[in-house]
Parts: C-alpha cells; sequence; structure tokens
C-alpha cells in the first residue's frame, strides 16, 4: 500500500460529527496527493459555513499525521455542488439505515407509512380505516401515531387507557376487531387531549424512537404509522428506525394537495423507502339523487400515480359518514351499509402491495384452498396455481 492509499484508509476513521458516517464513505474526500512525504487532502464540505468544520479539519489533520512517513498535512477545503449534496445525503441516510436499532418487529412484518406532505388531506382517517379493515380479516394490527403534535387516532379508534410496560417495553393498548385486533400507541394514550405539545425536533425524535425501540410489537401482523405532515424530523427519524417501510401517499384530488403530496415520495425515494402506491382521499361526493360533484377537483390521485409510476389504490368518496365515524371513534368501515372502499383497499394491501410472509404467504394460502375444497366436498376441484 503506497502512502496515498494508506492516508485514504486512516481517513476512513474519520467521521463527520453530524452526519455519523465516516468522510470516505460520505464521498467528503475528493483527492490525496503525496509530494515526497508531505501530503495534500481536499475536503468538500456541505456548506462553506460548516459549524463542525475546524472540528473535521483538525481530525483530518491528526488522523494523516497518525501515519509513518507523513511529514507535514496540507488541508484544501472546498464546497460541494448540489449533486455532490444529494450523493452525500443519500449515503448518510444509507449508512443510518444500515445501523438501524433492533426492534421487537418481526423482520418479515410489512410497516407502511401511511404519509403526505401537506395536512387535512385525511391521512389519519384513512389510518384508522385501513387498520379496522385488516383486523377485520382476522389480523393482528399494530398502529402507530407518530404524529406527535397533532394526535387524533385514540379518538378515531375509541381507544383509551394508561400504557403500561413489561420487561422494559410500552405494550400498545388492545382493541378486539371482528376476529382480529388493533394494538396502538400514540401520545394521546400519554398527554391530555387538549394538552398542546411545546416539544422541539431532538425530543420529539427521542419520542417517537421510544414507540419503535421500546414499545412491543412483537406478533403484529402489520405495523400502520400515521405520520405528520411534511418531510421533517419525524419522518427522517421513522426512515433511519425503520428502513424496511414502504410509504402510502394520501392526496386529495385538486392539483394543489397532489403537488405536494410529490415531495413526500420524493422524499421517501432520497431516503431509501418503497412508494407503495396512491390513495386518494376526498374524491367526488355523489347525492342521494345520483348526481356526482367534484367537490375538490378530479384526477389528482390519479395523475399522482403516473407520475410516481405506482398504482392508484384506491379513490375514497368525500361522504358524511367518514366524519361521523371518527367522531364516534366507530370507523365507517365497519358499518354494514359502507360502501366498502377500506375493505376494498385491504385486501389490495393484502393481495398486491404488501403480502404478509411466513405461513400466510402462497403456499399457505394454497394449503387452505384445498383444505376448503376438502370440507365442502369438491374433490375435483383444483386451486388456481396448483396442478399440472
Amino acid at each position: 500500500m503506497n502512502l496515498a492509499e494508506a492516508v485514504r484508509e486512516r481517513l476512513a476513521h474519520v467521521y463527520d460529527p453530524e452526519l455519523g458516517a465516516s468522510i470516505v464513505e460520505l464521498g467528503m474526500v475528493r483527492a490525496v496527493a503525496v509530494d515526497d512525504r508531505d501530503v495534500t487532502v481536499t475536503i468538500a464540505l456541505t456548506t462553506s459555513g460548516c459549524p463542525l468544520r475546524t472540528q473535521i479539519e483538525r481530525d483530518v489533520r491528526e488522523a494523516a499525521a497518525s501515519l509513518d512517513g507523513v511529514r507535514g498535512v496540507r488541508l484544501v477545503l472546498d464546497v460541494m455542488s448540489p449533486d455532490e449534496k444529494r450523493s452525500t445525503m443519500m449515503a448518510a441516510r444509507a449508512v443510518a439505515q444500515r445501523r438501524a436499532p433492533s426492534t421487537s418487529l418481526a423482520p418479515t412484518t410489512p410497516v407502511l407509512a401511511i404519509a403526505s406532505g401537506k395536512g387535512g388531506v385525511g391521512k389519519s382517517s384513512v389510518t384508522a380505516n385501513l387498520a379496522t379493515a385488516l383486523a377485520m380479516t382476522g389480523l393482528t394490527v399494530g398502529v402507530l401515531d407518530a404524529d406527535v403534535w397533532g394526535f387524533s387516532l385514540t379518538r378515531l379508534l375509541d381507544i383509551d387507557g394508561d400504557v403500561e410496560a413489561v420487561g422494559g417495553k410500552m405494550q400498545p393498548l388492545v382493541r378486539p376487531v371482528g376476529p382480529g385486533e388493533i394494538r396502538l400507541l400514540s401520545m394521546g394514550l400519554l398527554a391530555d387531549d387538549d394538552q398542546a405539545l411545546l416539544w422541539r425536533g431532538l425530543v420529539v425524535q427521542k419520542a417517537v424512537a421510544q414507540f419503535i425501540e421500546d414499545a412491543d410489537w412483537s406478533g403484529v401482523d402489520y405495523l400502520l404509522i400515521d405520520t405528520p405532515p411534511g418531510t421533517g424530523d419525524i419522518a427522517m427519524t421513522l426512515a433511519r428506525l425503520v428502513p424496511t417501510m414502504g410509504q402510502l401517499i394520501v392526496t386529495t384530488p385538486n392539483r394543489a394537495a397532489q403537488r405536494v403530496a410529490a415531495r413526500a415520495a420524493d422524499f421517501a425515494r432520497k431516503s431509501n423507502i418503497r412508494v407503495l402506491g396512491v390513495i386518494e382521499n376526498m374524491s367526488a361526493f355523489t347525492c342521494s339523487c345520483g348526481e356526482r360533484h367534484a367537490i375538490f377537483g378530479d384526477g389528482g390521485g390519479e395523475e399522482l400515480a403516473a407520475q410516481l409510476c405506482v398504482p392508484l389504490l384506491a379513490s375514497i368518496p368525500l361522504h358524511g359518514d367518514v366524519a361521523h365515524g371518527g367522531d364516534t371513534g366507530r370507523p365507517v368501515v365497519t358499518r354494514e351499509d359502507g360502501d366498502g372502499i377500506f375493505t376494498e383497499l385491504a385486501s389490495r394491501i393484502i393481495d398486491q402491495v404488501a403480502p404478509l410472509k411466513g405461513d400466510v404467504g402462497c403456499s399457505a394460502r394454497m394449503l387452505d384452498a384445498i383444505a376448503r375444497a376438502v370440507e365442502t366436498g369438491e374433490s375435483g376441484a383444483t386451486p388456481t396455481g396448483i396442478g399440472d
């Protein structure tokens, strides 16, 4: 190994104190040049006014000077281009995700973040109804209300009580739903419903981290995460803690909401999170006379799905029963006279978007089909996909 290679190897142990990754891995080391025994290292900072510039400069000098054969160290500091900065941030997120802490979630459990770029599009009502629809099929559905400042799922799901810890893990509160159940954790279970939380970024990040790391999510078939609007601290914390997470983008039909929702999808992809599909909420209202009214516009969900190259999973019509169900803690999907849109959405999630793994995969379903055929006496029936 020549001296330049040895310097690079030593610099791989110098970490950006803010991004928490090696400056070599982040692409911050532009060049290492050696003239006799004098070393020149070119470092690219994310910004010229980097507050950690002095620390990085000191650490680089010390790392290079510690090598035998190095007589002097000269540093050249430069600033990254926008493209380089984007690459560095993507590398930092990838490193953080590789170092994601262990949790009680099974590695095969689908985790779905319900997200949008703005508030008021109905993410929480979609989360409550989708969780209920999934539970009605006999599944155990975990629900994390990650909207720390604007929590609402305790009311939407009519779940209340004290959160207890067993073995150092917070226990989600359980509500049976038909043959399944919902397990909920929310700030609404820890704070008064009308109490404002005056928390800043680091405190909020820690709270969300505790809901993931210090909670017992073992045994859930799905985990749904209701996220706050935007792409700030909470979204970035979830991306780091749950790198296997997929994202469902919620938008209303109007173009303004659609454009803002596209930012949430852009954040997801830059954070190595899969965008699984679009849900259009508050679609056209159909009155009792049968006439259709596109109160919030038309086509935004379909256009966003096409833009992102993902499926439009559901167009949920604007209906007063959705709001009434939220106010009473009885999601509209539980009503026998519901239009079935959330039931259809849950079926698409299970069958196409995020199929369950393990014992409820394809083989198990084929065996179930055989068992049903035997029970009904259809001895000649062959379930789809079996035979030949």
